[in-house]
């Protein structure tokens, strides 16, 4: 699991998808594709028009990764996450199978839920990248849409170290005469999307020039969202020129509903009042850039920090863009990848960021609570295994 272990479980071809696909018949052939990447907001543009879609009467799966609490959070239809009689059924007629061709555990979730969605006979599937698109195991299909939400530094060890290499391995979702949408102009990384587009004869559409989505309500939380709403439109407007019927009004409450339609978490979560307590799972450049204007949006008296991430990456960008004013509470998640909570404070107090060490996620947040008064802010913040642990 890749989440868990890093680099060891990563695959960087489409062989074993393949193979799994066709032992089960090709599942994913004939099903209907949105196909969503990009660095961050993906899971956000994911569930919106997944919601969306759901608010017209369409029966919508959703797979995403990677998972908070619930291994089956990351394949779900209209909110309900698969059944684990499926789960356990998928797993047991195929185990030897798994074992043959040596798949990862992404490849093997990948599968299920393609059998999933046939079975229970989908009308759109909204499928998120786990890493990439190049080579996801995702990118076998060819979707009514494909969607990249934006670019920023993450995962350099497999995708490249500079912005364009990384936006060539995530416009490899862009298919032939496939309609693709861009969430975000940058001038580093347009061209590619650009070159790409005109090889695949694709039409292309940068969504934050064209704000289709501006003035529309969310039930999501955080200002960041705005992005993510004109991506989400823009691509539901692309539906809609293929054929797919979808009323304004479906828009409205789709967007109004998202949580509860699609049971979203994870995402500047709302989780006190006094203190104020903010869950974020933002762990890469772009996402901590985002959540600190957010924290700057705010008024409080002091800022308690709950921080934690991965050790398997240079996390030297990332500490640089944290508050300096706020109090930290350093942690490690439950994981083989987690960095040392006393390795972090130490390379944290070279940006100086001050705080403590404490032996779990739990112990930190208990602590940043205890400290806090009833005007300061406390997030959770680092890594997406960070933020499961306080939801468990």
């Amino acid at each position: 699991m890749f989440q868990k272990v890093g680099a060891s479980a990563y695959r960087k071809d489409l062989h074993n998808i393949i193979k799994l696909c066709d032992i089960l018949g090709n599942p994913q052939r004939d099903m209907k594709f949105i196909h969503v990447a990009g660095t961050n907001g993906k899971g956000s543009v994911t569930h919106i028009i997944a919601s969306i879609l759901q608010e017209q009467g369409y029966k919508v799966g959703v797979f995403v990764s990677p998972h908070y609490i619930d291994y089956r959070e990351r394949i779900k239809i209209n909110g309900k996450l698969i059944g684990k009689k499926f789960v356990t059924r998928f797993v047991s007629e195929n185990i030897e199978q798994f074992k043959t061709i040596n798949a990862s555990f992404f490849e093997i979730t990948n599968a299920m839920a393609f059998a999933y969605f046939k079975e229970q006979k989908t009308d759109f599937v909204v499928l998120e990248t786990g890493m990439g698109g190049r080579l996801d195991s995702t990118n076998i299909v060819t979707p009514l849409v494909s969607v990249i939400t934006n670019i920023s530094y993450d995962h350099q060890q497999f995708l490249g170290n500079t912005l364009p290499l990384i936006a060539g391995e995530k416009a490899g979702i862009i298919k032939p005469d496939v309609p693709v949408i861009i969430g975000e102009t940058q001038k580093e990384t347009a061209l590619v999307f650009i070159k790409k587009a005109r090889q695949t004869k694709s039409k292309i559409l940068f969504a934050d020039k064209h704000k289709r989505g501006s003035g529309l309500k969310t039930d999501l939380q955080g200002d960041y969202q705005k992005k993510n709403i004109n991506t989400a439109i823009a691509a539901i407007e692309e539906l809609r020129i293929t054929g797919v019927e979808i009323s304004n009004k479906a828009i409205k409450k789709g967007l109004k509903h998202v949580a509860s339609n699609t049971s979203f978490i994870g995402r500047w979560m709302v989780v006190q009042k006094k203190p104020l307590v903010i869950y974020d799972s933002a762990h890469n450049e772009g996402g901590l850039r985002e959540l600190r204007k957010g924290i700057a949006s705010l008024k409080y008296q002091k800022l308690r920090f709950v921080y934690g991430t991965v050790g398997d990456k240079d996390i030297s960008k990332n500490l640089k863009l944290l508050p300096k004013d706020a109090i930290y509470y350093f942690c490690k998640a439950d994981i083989p990848r987690g960095l040392d909570a006393y390795e972090l404070k130490a390379q944290a107090a070279k940006f100086k960021l001050r705080g403590e060490a404490f032996s779990s996620v739990p112990h930190a947040l208990k602590a940043a609570k205890k400290h806090g008064g009833k005007n300061d802010l406390i997030v959770v913040a680092g890594s997406v295994f960070v933020v499961a642990e306080v939801l468990g």
